[in-house]
């Protein structure tokens, strides 16, 4: 099945469930995922051997050090591991900071949006200024 098939099907079953809505994300949705991802990235940084000073290093050096191929081998092992690390730490962190402009950025929308809906004085539009947004 391909992207478009599956994404129709998708829809169909969402719009057979009732709702009309594609997506539906409230800021909160948006804060705690970004929280999560920001706990997770701290997570990971504490408990990773970013640093290649752990049991991996330590093993390679002491193999290489009597002459054991597999020290080498351990050691192409850490830096991929740390590469790899550091790849899913770039990742939650740009989630957490990409959800957090997000955040900020639509709550800023919302603001000028709603200053737009007033007049000058700070009242609302009337109802019949605003049917001439939607015509």
């Amino acid at each position: 099945m391909t992207f478009d098939e599956e994404w129709a099907d998708a829809k169909r079953t969402a719009a057979a469930g009732g709702s009309s809505f594609d997506l539906v994300v409230t800021q909160d949705d948006l804060g705690a995922v970004g929280h999560e991802a920001f706990l997770v990235h701290g997570e990971l940084h504490k408990k990773t051997d970013i640093a290649g000073t752990g049991a991996t290093a330590r093993a390679a050096t002491e193999c290489s050090a009597r002459n054991l191929g597999m020290g080498s081998e351990l050691s192409v092992t850490g830096s991929t591991w740390d590469s790899q690390v550091k790849t899913v730490l770039q990742m939650y962190a740009h989630i957490s900071n990409h959800l957090d402009f997000s955040k900020k950025a639509h709550a800023n929308d919302d603001e000028a949006i709603a200053a737009s809906m007033r007049h000058r004085d700070g009242s609302a539009l009337s109802v019949s200024e605003l049917q001439m947004y939607v015509k």
